[in-house]
């Protein structure tokens, strides 16, 4: 672990003379080629609340929670890749929301700005919390550390190391430090993933250790109450498939900031693409640990002799980390903190020395989240906000430094988001909350500004506001079974129930897409378009389409976007 910190802080060290201009500080001056760009997408992705989160829902949710990859990431990845990137890329806008302005009007780019800081802020203070819990269970600093304050400690020193090689060397550092962060996990997680079904009796274990429909992708999806996800499969295909997928890979400048590095408009098509092959077999190494660990039985008491064994295996039970109590839902049952399946399971399968890589793995992933945050939410505050509103004349040398002090505000910032995501026990449920509250209704906006050259600024900005509301409103009126009033929802009133969180996240988010898109395409009608010339290189019927001739076939971002859909439909079969 200490090695991986020298390097990490040495890459930002050693690229610090190359930031001259904020386009390299924040854009890392659009030079790096689409393999590095391709693995980076893939890591910015890959925080803690790809690695433990994932892991939660695994043991939560069970296979199912491969539909966040096969129906929820790479069909998406494909997409952004083939028909968005051109926008993006070709535009030469420096963001989302500059592309946004550019597309619309002012108040648009200024909303989605605020909004998209808000979201990445929240996803940052993600990773911290989860880096602290991780800490905290391993007991790294008892007797150090007086144990009521490890966890503020460990989100303080969390803060504090990303935030030394994000202000020295800015996207570049990150992306690089990404790469190496990918590698790592997956050094780290592999021979989890072997030595946790080897143990069990292999994938045969598994499946008579599991309630069946654990096992399986899509049985089950034919009504909420007869799958772990609580979803049927209209909530699901919908919900997750196409609003938070598409709101998230396709319009959150975290990942299409990554892209937007690479050396051309070519490599920048080719990047999501490079990044869907391995995201397609990211489930057997971050899912199947979560299984593993529900999977794996662990006595936690003895009466009159006789071994009682956990109904989920190796999940520890829920405790504050502010109290040290332990935490029980609206019934007085114990809630199980399926957080920690990962690293609970490496403190009991890996040796020590190997124990070691995989707890740098985790560190890792928290690291790539965390800085992937903060690295969008600097471009995002300085472009978008202080350059646009505050101070239009300066010199690029103070949007530089104004660029190193947004990262220190944004990570301390980050560290208040910490310690409000505390009230879940399962980190995927509180991401895709924040993403259906703020992605699902700008993919509305996205979708028709790009292929309706009818969309007006003044529609999108209605829309925006509209969706927020009505997934602000479907949020604060429903609650999952088991829950209490407050964080989780029903903070305005309690007028339906969905059967778990994930469930009633991807209502939402239908909510918020719908809202929104209907009273963009309503106020379009009413208004005047803009003249298409203006339009030219934002909208795709208006846009010349990228040349491809002079490439191999199978090079060509088409062909490899088939390819990569072919893949995914094998694996949807083979496991549904």
């Amino acid at each position: 672990m200490a090695v991986y910190l020298v390097f990490v802080l040495g890459i930002g060290v050693a690229l610090k003379r190359y930031m001259r201009t904020s386009n390299d500080f924040f854009l890392a001056g659009r030079s790096i080629p689409a393999w590095v760009c391709g693995l980076a997408f893939l890591s910015a992705n890959l925080g803690a609340q790809e690695v433990i989160g994932m892991g939660a829902s695994g043991a939560k949710y069970g296979l199912a929670t491969s539909h966040f990859y096969w129906i929820g990431a790479v069909p998406a990845m494909v997409f952004v890749g083939i028909f968005m990137m051109p926008f993006y890329y070709g535009s030469k806008a420096r963001s989302v929301p500059e592309y946004l302005r550019m597309r619309f009007d002012e108040k648009t780019r200024a909303l989605n700005a605020v909004s998209f800081g808000i979201m990445t802020l929240f996803s940052s203070g993600i990773s911290m919390y989860a880096m602290a819990l991780l800490i905290q269970a391993l007991g790294i600093f008892h007797g150090i550390v007086p144990d009521q304050y490890v966890f503020h400690v460990s989100v303080l020193i969390s803060a504090v190391i990303v935030l030394a090689y994000i202000f020295l060397g800015g996207l570049t550092s990150a992306i690089y430090n990404e790469v190496l962060q990918f590698f790592l996990i997956v050094a780290g997680f592999l021979p989890l993933v072997y030595l946790g079904l080897r143990n069990i009796g292999g994938w045969h274990g598994l499946q008579t250790r599991l309630p069946e429909t654990y096992m399986h992708s899509w049985r089950g999806m034919s009504h909420a109450n007869t799958n772990p996800l609580g979803v049927e499969w209209f909530g699901l295909t919908m919900g997750l498939g196409f609003v938070l997928s598409f709101g998230y890979w396709c319009t959150d400048f975290l990942v299409v900031q990554r892209a937007m590095a690479a050396d051309s408009e070519e490599s920048a098509r080719k990047v999501p693409l490079i990044a869907a092959i391995p995201k397609m077999v990211f489930p057997f190494l971050v899912i199947l640990p979560g299984l593993i660990a529900v999977a794996t039985p662990t006595v936690i008491s003895h009466v009159n002799g006789a071994s009682v064994t956990s109904s989920q295996g190796m999940i520890p039970v829920k405790m504050d980390p502010r109290t040290g109590a332990m935490q029980t839902d609206s019934k007085g049952q114990p809630v199980y903190n399926y957080d920690l399946a990962i690293p609970t399971l490496l403190l009991h399968y890996y040796p020590t020395g190997i124990l070691g890589l995989g707890l740098t793995a985790l560190l890792a992933s928290f690291m790539s989240g965390m800085a992937g945050n903060v690295t969008a939410f600097n471009a995002v505050w300085t472009y978008d906000i202080y350059q646009s509103y505050l101070n239009k004349n300066a010199t690029d040398a103070h949007y530089l430094k104004m660029g190193r002090w947004a990262t220190v505000g944004g990570v301390i910032l980050s560290v208040g988001a910490a310690y409000l995501v505390t009230g879940f026990n399962n980190i995927m449920d509180t991401l895709q909350l924040v993403f259906s509250l703020v992605n699902a209704p700008l993919f509305a906006t996205f979708l028709l500004g790009m292929f309706w050259k009818r969309t007006t600024g003044h529609a999108a900005f209605a829309g925006l506001i509209s969706g927020t509301t009505a997934a602000l409103l479907h949020h604060g009126m429903t609650l999952p079974v088991g829950d209490a009033p407050g964080i989780h929802g029903a903070w305005l009133a309690h007028l339906h129930s969905y059967p778990g969180d994930m469930a009633q996240n991807f209502w939402t988010a239908i909510f918020a897409f719908s809202v929104n898109l209907i009273v963009t395409i309503v106020v379009s009608l009413l208004a005047k378009a803009r003249p298409e010339e203006e339009l030219v290189g934002l909208v795709y019927s208006l846009t010349p389409k990228p040349v491809e001739h002079h490439l191999p076939w199978y090079s060509r971002p088409m062909t490899l976007g088939i390819g990569v859909l072919a893949i995914l439909l094998v694996l949807n079969l083979a496991f549904a």
